[in-house]
């Protein structure tokens, strides 16, 4: 087991002159977390669920002393110290002393760190990066609605950006006594520039005042949003979008999709999943697109499930790569007691690809009396 008196751990940019090499040896957690780099100094690292670790994680199946990461001619070397459920390097289990490559990823209970090298000016530069994803996630989240836990109209969600955050957002909300309104976005592509690009989409949609555009009507709605959101005007930025409206009085679903997967209406009994799709092209792609839109009747009890496509585009266990299919199937199943919908399915997709997300997780569930 590798042994030191003392750690020395350096994770901001502003501490590195505690360090004189000019490339530096770095753990860096795979799942967007915001305190997500961790500088390794000469007298190494401890990784652990309590003080007196470097790190401290907040897992479960993490133990209090879990393992150390020690610096030894300028390579990396892992040592589990007695964990209950050990300590990994590329799916391998640590014993006695190990290398840990450059790229190599140390998982220990639920977490993963990949070993990066870095210079002092690429440590700067992303940490500069992780702020401005930072923001732009905060901000999308800001523009989010917040749950309607009661009313004949009820809705559940979960929002979850992926570690490379994308472009999805959501809304709802009356646009009358008698309307009510949905919709989802998701801008190709990852970064602050997708996130600020559907935040100002969104922005456009909750003020309910597009230009010339009847928001009850979803056709209408694509169709202007396709021409202030050209790719040509927007650094080639596009998305696709699902936009309903719900009359309360007849009970009638209007809907429209551009480029967007189909939202299902779920009967009461969870018998009978109907999808909710129009055959529109990708808002942003091509001026002048007439968009078309679709009408169904909404059942007494049914849910209207709308979600972006990091929902079910995942690889499981067992090495698959996920359909819709896969989803709708947890989707009929007869939920437990004391847990949200939305929280239902994220955590059985978690269950399956327990690995970071690729895509941001988005779904919004909204239950009609």
């Amino acid at each position: 087991m590798l042994e030191t008196e003392q750690t020395q751990i350096v994770t901001l940019a502003r501490d590195l002159d505690l360090i004189t090499s000019e490339r530096l040896h770095c753990l860096e957690f795979t799942d967007g977390a915001v305190d997500r780099r961790h500088v390794v100094g000469p007298l190494g690292l401890r990784i652990g669920r309590t003080p007196p670790a470097d790190v401290i994680l907040a897992d479960s199946e993490i133990s209090r002393a879990h393992c150390l990461v020690a610096l030894k001619d300028d390579e990396l070397y892992v040592s589990d110290l007695n964990s209950t459920n050990g300590t990994f390097v590329d799916g391998e289990k640590v014993t006695g002393v190990r290398p840990l490559p450059v790229g190599s990823i140390l998982q220990v209970g639920n977490r993963s760190l990949k070993h990066e090298w870095r210079t002092r000016i690429e440590i700067e530069q992303s940490e500069d990066f992780d702020r401005e994803l930072e923001r732009a996630s905060s901000y999308v989240q800001a523009l989010l609605p917040p749950p309607l836990r009661e009313g004949p109209i009820r809705s559940d969600w979960i929002y979850q950006p992926s570690a490379r955050l994308g472009g999805d957002a959501f809304g709802y909300g009356q646009l009358d006594e008698h309307l009510f309104i949905s919709y989802l976005i998701d801008v190709a592509g990852h970064g602050a520039g997708a996130a600020m690009h559907s935040a100002a989409v969104m922005n456009q949609l909750r003020q309910r005042s597009l230009p010339a555009t009847d928001m009850a009507s979803p056709a209408q709605v694509l169709s202007t949003l396709n021409k202030l959101f050209q790719m040509e005007e927007h650094a080639g930025l596009y998305f696709t979008i699902w936009y309903g409206v719900f009359d309360t009085r007849t009970r009638r679903l209007d809907y429209a999709s551009g480029g967007h997967h189909p939202a299902y209406l779920l009967t009461a009994d969870r018998r009978q999943a109907m999808p909710m799709a129009t055959r529109n092209v990708v808002i942003g792609a091509l001026p002048g697109m007439g968009y078309k839109q679709a009408t169904a009747d909404v059942p007494p009890g049914a849910s209207l499930y709308i979600f972006s496509d990091g929902v079910f585009e995942i690889i499981d266990s067992t090495g698959a790569q996920w359909t819709i299919d896969n989803f709708l199937h947890l989707m009929l199943q007869d939920p437990p007691e004391g847990i949200g919908e939305s929280q239902r399915l994220y955590q059985a997709v978690r269950r399956e690809h327990p690995a970071p997300l690729d895509d941001d997780f988005s779904l919004l569930v909204l239950s009609f009396d």
